[in-house]
């Protein structure tokens, strides 16, 4: 019983800390600081997190071709692509509802899982999709349902980022990730991210100069950064110790942890509509979360990591 407590103390810690980077997203582009630099400093900063893990792991870095091309893969639909497209999004919206609509990546997975032969049709987890479709509806057609009815227009853009998570997922489900275990995966996509990163940025005249002085927009990137990489190795841990069906569950954490940090932090209101919707989109979450399995972590390094 003492073990279950800990395990659920880690949880709701892991669902504040993954909560939290919304609202220190919508704190960063306050100060106008534009997609492009704040992915290469969410990519630079947990890059150089993840190096050190790896280095007390003692794990060194694969560089073949195989493992590269993995790297390339990864960084562009887990970071560089979905990233730009919340951060952007979160400059006309709501903290808050990105978090609602994030939750949304189970709804994205199924279909996508359909489509390329990794999952069968399920009643249940249809109902869940009809469900998020619902949740949607109701963000963007009742005329009260935003703070602002033109904030409509970037809804879709919010939609990117769970749409390319959840290609993710099923990418690697259906393809593997070459025997790269989840902490050195994200490793090296991250420094794979930066190197794309950077010349974007630089490039499109978003660049983010690192120098003093610091204000508030420039600590909660450097937090965000430091609070990803630290809560995603928390959670291929999670799913070593307590099993991917257990460690999903920080999903639901995240979306709630997410709308509260932003009531708290940023002071935002939300209309009944949004709270239904809310209501609705992780009831179907509920419904559609996948089979008991999490591919990034059935490898080596997770089965070591949970014997630890």
């Amino acid at each position: 019983m003492k073990e279950r407590f800990y395990l659920i103390g880690i949880l709701i810690l892991m669902g504040a800390g993954w909560g939290a980077t919304q609202p220190m997203a919508k704190i960063a582009v306050s100060a106008g600081y534009r997609h492009f630099g704040l992915v290469f400093w969410q990519l630079a900063i947990g890059a150089t997190f993840l190096t050190v893990v790896q280095i007390i792991r003692n794990r060194k870095l694969r560089t073949d071709r195989r493992a590269m091309s993995v790297y390339v893969l990864i960084a562009l639909i887990g970071t560089v692509l979905p990233n730009s497209a919340s951060y952007e999004a979160i400059t006309h919206l709501p903290s808050g509802l990105i978090s609602i609509l994030l939750s949304l990546v189970p709804m994205f997975a199924f279909p996508i899982a359909l489509l390329l032969g990794n999952e069968t049709f399920d009643p249940k987890r249809f109902a869940g999709l009809f469900l998020g479709l619902v949740g949607v509806l109701i963000i963007v057609a009742p005329e009260a349902s935003l703070p602002e009815r033109a904030m409509i227009v970037f809804i879709p853009l919010a939609l990117i980022a769970p749409l390319f998570y959840g290609l993710e997922g099923n990418i690697v489900a259906k393809w593997g990730t070459d025997g790269l275990g989840a902490i050195a995966l994200l490793h090296g996509a991250s420094i794979v991210g930066t190197m794309i990163a950077l010349p974007l940025a630089l490039f499109s005249g978003q660049w983010i100069n690192p120098l003093p002085p610091y204000g508030l927009p420039d600590l909660a990137i450097l937090g965000s950064g430091l609070v990803h990489a630290t809560v995603y190795t928390t959670y291929v841990w999670m799913v070593g110790r307590a099993g991917a069906v257990f460690a999903v569950q920080v999903s639901y954490l995240v979306t709630a942890f997410g709308v509260g940090w932003a009531i708290l932090l940023l002071g935002e209101s939300y209309s009944s509509w949004v709270w239904a919707a809310m209501a609705i989109i992780l009831s179907g979450v509920f419904l559609v979360q996948p089979r008991p399995r999490d591919p990034l972590a059935e490898t080596d390094e997770t089965r070591q990591t949970s014997r630890r």
